[in-house]
């Protein structure tokens, strides 16, 4: 069978990928099915496929095939440029994800801090690690 050499494959794939991003943004916005009620009603079907990857030790396989080198190259060439875009796009995002750990965190009352390396100044991590369960068991419900 004559197949394109992959070079050839390649530059295709990158050439029309590039002028997708208004069809991306159109599937985005105007989806066939909406995309929770779809993703919810996959969920069996996800926890099923990650139980397989799970029992054939895949995600490891796939570190090991990637190996710190692709991550490394991915990160640099694509998350670089990313990364502040995508952090400036989610603020709203992250306030608003975290306010409900800010205020219980600032009504959280430490007991007194005592002598450097007293083992009842763990206390205080306590009240903190308390407070930050509390709230995400609220904030999954």
């Amino acid at each position: 069978m004559d197949v394109k050499d992959m070079s050839a494959i390649q530059d295709k794939f990158v050439r029309r990928t590039a002028q997708a991003g208004p069809d991306y943004e159109s599937g985005v916005r105007q989806p066939r099915r909406d995309w929770a009620q779809a993703t919810k009603a996959a969920e069996g079907n996800y926890e099923q496929g990650v139980q397989a990857a799970i029992s054939k030790k895949r995600f490891g396989s796939g570190v090991a095939k990637a190996g710190t080198g692709k991550y490394q190259k991915g990160a640099i060439e694509k998350g670089v440029a990313r990364y502040p875009a995508g952090v400036s796009a989610g603020a709203g995002d992250y306030a608003s994800g975290f306010e409900p750990y800010r205020a219980a965190l600032q009504s959280t009352t430490l007991p007194p801090r005592k002598a450097r390396r007293d083992p009842s100044n763990l206390q205080r991590v306590s009240a903190v690690v308390n407070a930050m369960i509390k709230t995400a068991e609220s904030q999954s419900r």
